[in-house]
């Protein structure tokens, strides 16, 4: 990841706009930010939600609250709770995620 063209900022995120995607159960509510080639997003999911698709995007993911299960193409599976971050390069490792209870993520990609 290179971060380049961009100049210091401040983010209140509470004056982002959400975007609403639906998972195969609950949904996401993303507010994003774009810097040059990086984005930068808080994400809650709902209660009982599962994503409607494996993932093979680079992330660095940090939970800020709740809980969310990850689980890996190869069958690993991962839990997350507030405090917790995982990583992952793009295409190395597809990955689904759920959450039963609900999360509120910090995600840079």
């Amino acid at each position: 990841m290179n971060l380049n063209n961009i100049p210091f900022g401040i983010t209140n995120w509470t004056e982002i706009p959400t975007t609403r995607h639906e998972g195969e159960q609950g949904y996401a509510l993303w507010r994003t930010q774009q810097f040059d080639d990086i984005r930068v997003r808080i994400v809650e999911y709902s209660k009982d939600y599962l994503a409607d698709h494996w993932c093979s995007k680079g992330h660095i993911l940090f939970c800020l609250e709740g809980e969310l299960r990850t689980e890996l193409e190869d069958g690993r599976i991962f839990t997350l709770t507030a405090g917790m971050s995982y990583q992952v390069a793009d295409h190395a490792e597809a990955h689904c995620s759920s959450t039963s209870i609900g999360a509120k993520l910090f995600i840079v990609d």
